[in-house]
């Protein structure tokens, strides 16, 4: 019967001219990958204890799973240094946050700017040249120096990281403009200023992304090396702290927190990214 209905329901859709369209062989593919992501992981970790059980590791140098949920549980429950653990995690977002959208609000228009001017690129593309292969934190003694040890070191830090990923990430977008979008545009009558804002804009928006992710991920990187300046809370600082008096199981519980922090920016942006370029072939 149910059979009968479905072959009736077809027919009825091509006889109103509608094409039935299979499903997709590509979309079953990608509705496998995440389970392919949940069973890696579960893997690793039924490899870690395995390896950590049955060789019975010092957990001064790799604890067991157990163990680890144990301690991130009295974390939970007690915090650490006098504070809650929810009170380090904001610490470090709000510090990775504020230099991150400092630098891309005011990245993406200059980068955008050096792709659009020739004048504007050659006066700026050698500082950012420049500055670009140098790490971040080899910036934090002069840091330290001109600005002291308060949260505006910190930040600035994050921000340097961040606003050089993107501005160089949005001038390689404007300038990866197909000419011939931009000779259609001239033909139907745009004006500059529409040209820009309707053609080039979103032409190169796929390029920004690519960099604010980058920036991102960089940023919440660079929180560590940010909290090592006298901070007395943030991941970094539980890191810093628990590894000087050699508790391991602290030091992995603010790195895995770190690592889960940012594989959440990473979904969130991808998110953000295909909801705004939806015009973007999909792989």
């Amino acid at each position: 019967m149910t059979t009968e209905v479905t072959i009736a329901r077809d027919d009825a859709a091509v006889a109103a001219g509608r094409r039935v369209a299979p499903a997709s062989p590509a979309a079953s593919r990608r509705a496998h990958y995440p389970l392919i992501s949940v069973g890696a992981v579960l893997l690793l970790l039924c490899i870690w204890a395995l390896v950590t059980n049955l060789f019975h590791i010092s957990p001064m140098v790799m604890p067991t799973p157990q163990a680890l949920y144990g301690h991130f549980v009295a974390m939970l429950l007690g915090g650490y240094a006098g504070q809650p653990l929810w009170a380090h995690i904001l610490a470090s977002l709000g510090r990775s946050m504020t230099g991150l959208l400092c630098g891309i609000v005011l990245a993406v228009p200059i980068g955008l700017c050096m792709g659009y001017s020739r004048a504007v690129n050659a006066a700026l593309m050698p500082i950012f040249g420049f500055i670009r292969p140098i790490p971040p934190i080899a910036f934090i003694p002069l840091v330290i120096l001109w600005f002291g040890i308060g949260e505006f070191s910190k930040i600035l830090l994050i921000f340097a990281a961040s606003f050089n990923f993107t501005v160089l990430a949005s001038a390689a977008g404007m300038r990866a403009v197909p000419e011939q979008l931009v000779r259609a545009g001239i033909n139907l009558g745009l004006t500059r200023r529409q040209l820009f804002i309707s053609v080039m804009l979103p032409a190169a928006l796929p390029q920004i992304f690519t960099g604010i992710k980058t920036s991102t991920a960089v940023s919440w990187a660079i929180v560590v090396a940010a909290e090592l300046i006298a901070a007395q809370a943030g991941l970094g600082f539980i890191i810093e702290d628990a590894g000087t008096f050699f508790r391991t199981p602290e030091v992995l519980i603010g790195v895995v927190i770190i690592g889960i922090v940012g594989l959440s920016f990473e979904l969130v942006i991808t998110l953000a990214e295909r909801r705004l370029l939806h015009w973007q072939a999909k792989g």
